[in-house]
């Protein structure tokens, strides 16, 4: 996974590492000639883990402005909004720690001691757990977020990246990119299961909602490994485009995307047959890729070019690319799907792009187009947006 590929991979313990931004509850919200209609509910905000400067920006989205700065740890890298409490987690990779903020007072309300060089937490479907892989001591992290607390500490393999927990907390992978392996932990006891050799440098990690198979994006052979979680055996090894990155799964577990940030190509993965159907062109250096909720289009973060493509996943042609702000990478999509959140690692901002059909003009599908940038702090390198939807109208 990458951190900041145009600044800061030497910061990590490994290169290009994608803080994989978990994509989250995120709202609509609009400004200017917009009359916004609130559903009802908890109040809308965007968190942006400034990575350089050591601190969350708060973004009000009623008026797309910032609200407050908040103080984390040193470092804060990977966020997750927990979707059953009003909580959002801060890995401060430089301080080993997870910060809590309270979405309803924006306020720092707790602090969670883990290991060294954390960047990502993944968390359970129930909001239950979280999963901490800590690079640079070789172990996982679980956090009970009910108390606040680390419930277990789990040794695996070398500089283990991240650790992706399945919907149900059943099972847990961890790429470990110095030993070329993977880690697979029974969620339910806190162990290891099993070790499997894979591909060299394991990186990102998807695991299909039904449980029964892992993904891993292997950034040092150009390889996709399929892993069977209950056998716990590779499947396959698929070779993909330079340097894959991340992964982005579809909704319904059928087909991957695969960000080859070297190649400037996404490559398609079939779930099923363990295939890698086809590869399209997409922009200089692809980061990210997002699914809309109904697989229809796939929005992919070009480091490279500045620019954020979308793309019709029915055909593969590609719709348009949007000039976003300097080094884009972290992608998400609100709950309408009308608005699409994307960090600028280099120029300090998060672009808003909206992706509304505008019948008034006649514009028969996605419109996608630059609505506004909002400052932030320095060097963000992943954003999360938590509260209640709200419309709005021209």
């Amino acid at each position: 996974m990458i951190g900041n590929l145009k600044q800061s991979l030497s910061a990590a313990p490994w290169p290009r590492l994608l803080l994989h931004v978990s994509l989250v509850c995120l709202v609509l919200a609009s400004t200017g000639g917009c009359r916004r209609k609130p559903t009802g509910g908890e109040p809308a905000y965007a968190y942006v883990a400034n990575g350089k400067s050591d601190s969350v920006t708060v973004i009000d989205l009623a008026t797309m402005q910032p609200l407050r700065t908040l103080a984390v740890g040193k470092s804060p890298t990977g966020l997750a909004a927990n979707p059953t409490k009003p909580e959002v987690y801060v890995v401060n990779s430089d301080s080993g720690s997870v910060s809590v903020i309270d979405s309803h007072s924006n306020q720092v309300v707790g602090n969670m001691n883990v290991q060294r060089s954390p960047y990502f937490i993944s968390l359970t479907d129930d909001g239950h757990w979280g999963y901490v892989a800590n690079a640079g001591s070789n172990s996982v992290s679980v956090l009970d977020l009910s108390k606040h607390q680390v419930a277990a500490t789990i040794a695996v393999d070398q500089q283990p990246g991240l650790a992706r927990v399945s919907r149900d907390g059943s099972v847990a992978v961890v790429s470990n990119r110095a030993s070329d392996s993977v880690s697979i932990l029974d969620g339910k006891l806190h162990r290891v299961r099993a070790t499997v050799s894979t591909c060299h440098n394991p990186e990102d990690v998807v695991i299909l909602p039904d449980g029964s198979k892992a993904f891993v994006a292997c950034s040092g052979s150009n390889q996709v490994a399929a892993i069977d979680l209950k056998a716990a055996k590779v499947l396959s090894f698929l070779k993909v485009g330079g340097t894959p990155v991340s992964l982005a799964l579809k909704p319904d577990g059928g087909e991957i995307f695969v960000c080859n940030y070297d190649a400037h190509t996404i490559s398609a993965i079939n779930t099923s047959t363990n295939e890698v159907s086809e590869s399209f062109l997409t922009g200089d250096n692809p980061a990210q890729a997002t699914v809309s909720s109904d697989s229809s289009l796939l929005f992919v973060s070009n480091m490279g070019s500045d620019t954020v493509a979308v793309f019709n996943i029915n055909t593969r042609r590609l719709l348009v690319s949007v000039r976003v702000g300097d080094g884009p990478e972290a992608l998400a999509l609100s709950p309408g799907e009308t608005m699409l959140f994307v960090g600028d690692a280099t120029s300090g901002d998060t672009a808003v792009l909206r992706l509304d059909r505008r019948m008034d003009k006649k514009v028969t599908g996605p419109n996608p187009r630059l609505f506004t940038m909002v400052a932030t702090g320095t060097q963000p390198r992943s954003v999360v947006i938590k509260g209640t939807e709200a419309e709005t109208q021209k």
